[in-house]
């Protein structure tokens, strides 16, 4: 398993490449490619878990062309054990087809196997 320290590095390095909108680059070098995201409910393709490195992109894709995002912040990391670690996300983001304003906090937790990779992540807000 990774160390606490490899897990903190992992999570500044999450933090830098989510807080500069580099999602793809994050998930290309340090994600599993049968990696698993949960959100807090359904999305609109009906199921709350997208499986596979492929449908998590496909996921960032979709949020990012039906949002239009005025500012992020991340927080973190926070460790937690030899496997995980959390971040907070603060966003500012238009709903491009309702045109609603709305500002997210959310915690995401990284679940990290034993080579270092992401292998689960999990977002829970206020719904």
């Amino acid at each position: 398993m990774p160390t606490p320290q490899e897990l903190m590095q992992l999570g500044e390095t999450l933090v830098e490449l989510c807080s500069n909108r580099k999602e793809g680059e994050l998930q290309d070098k340090y994600y599993a490619t049968d990696a698993v995201s949960v959100e807090a409910v359904a999305m609109p393709t009906g199921s709350a878990e997208s499986a596979g490195l492929e449908a998590i992109k496909a996921k960032n894709e979709w949020w990012y062309s039906a949002h239009e995002l005025h500012s992020s912040e991340v927080e973190g990391p926070f460790v937690h054990g030899t496997d995980r670690f959390s971040v907070i996300f603060n966003i500012d983001v238009t709903q491009k087809e309702s045109g609603e304003r709305m500002q997210m906090r959310e915690i995401a937790t990284y679940h990290v196997n034993e080579d270092g990779k992401i292998t689960r992540e999990e977002f829970a807000y206020a719904v």
